[in-house]
């Protein structure tokens, strides 16, 4: 498990690195907007990205590092391995968006293109680091990750003590299993919504089944969300956690389009699908919380062309 002195180190070897990112509260959501759409790389990645990396021993980070990203991951290791001018390989989707390509080579990364599903990412990262030497940096299935994301929680309590309810979008689950351990070790009581995708409802089949599931498909417009399953590491840690978390709920692909125009047009907000997923379930009416409440935009690495009618 994730321990709260691993928490606080990572929060304190992220210093220069990530941005304390602003809670905004929006009126006419009734909620604050927790933005990672600010950090250097457009998402909340970095977080935990720059923390394994970090903790790689010297030699191994000296060799270079490979990772398997939909994007938003792929961008943040590419900038965190500039951090430490090592090689970074990031092995991507042949659907990726232009816009995370971009980003990756942006930052120095060398692209990869890989079939469509995680499991073809994966098995080619895992081919060229046996290869070529290179370290392993997963996505969200690995402790230094989850200690990585759970300084999101500590920033929100810090910014406002008094939060209830905090909605968090789920991908491998490592920013949610990061959310929860975070309240724990900043003592909040705070509680945790996860939103999925209707299309990808891999944490929700596996909390019904006591257990990690893997789907043998996923689909939808958020492309960071729809992994095929949850780590076992986030799940462990949810597990642990388990009287945090409030439960999961399932949000369509025309709510988050119209959560994407909503944080658009009434906020002046660039976030991409995947970051506005919280917002749709508060939209849609998907999670009634009561009480303070955080809705965290996980990023905003969006094609402008999705803002346009």
């Amino acid at each position: 498990m994730v321990t709260p002195e691993e928490i606080q180190a990572a929060a304190a070897g992220l210093q220069g690195i990530a941005v304390r990112t602003t809670l905004r509260y929006v009126e006419a959501l009734g909620a604050h907007l927790k933005l990672e759409n600010e950090q250097p790389v457009g998402a909340f990645k970095i977080r935990g990205a720059y923390n394994a990396i970090r903790k790689l021993p010297d030699p191994a980070r000296k060799r270079g590092v490979i990772t398997f990203s939909s994007g938003n991951h792929g961008q943040a290791v590419a900038y965190a391995a500039k951090q430490f001018g090592v090689r970074a390989v990031i092995v991507m989707p042949e659907t990726a968006p232009a816009v995370k390509v971009e980003g990756v080579r942006r930052w120095g990364g060398e692209v990869v293109l890989a079939g469509r599903t995680s499991e073809d990412r994966r098995t080619k990262a895992e081919e060229l680091a046996a290869r070529e030497g290179l370290a392993v940096v997963p996505p969200f299935d690995h402790p230094d990750i989850v200690a990585g994301q759970a300084t999101i929680a500590l920033e929100i309590v810090a910014q406002l003590p008094e939060v209830e309810t905090v909605l968090v979008p789920v991908g491998g689950g490592g920013l949610i299993s990061g959310v929860v351990a975070g309240l724990a070790a900043a003592r909040s009581r705070a509680k945790v919504w996860g939103v999925e995708p209707a299309g990808a409802p891999k944490l929700k089949r596996s909390l019904e089944a006591g257990a990690p599931v893997r789907l043998e498909r996923t689909a939808s417009i958020a492309d960071g969300l729809i992994t095929l399953n949850v780590g076992d590491i986030p799940f462990a840690e949810l597990e642990a956690h388990r009287d945090r978390l409030r439960g999961v709920v399932l949000v369509e692909d025309d709510s988050i389009r119209d959560a994407v125009q909503f944080l658009w047009r009434t906020c002046q907000l660039a976030v991409e699908p995947s970051g506005a997923a919280t917002t749709a379930a508060l939209l849609s009416g998907a999670v009634r919380p009561s009480g303070v409440t955080v809705l965290v935009v996980s990023g905003g690495n969006i094609d402008r062309s999705l803002l346009e009618d």
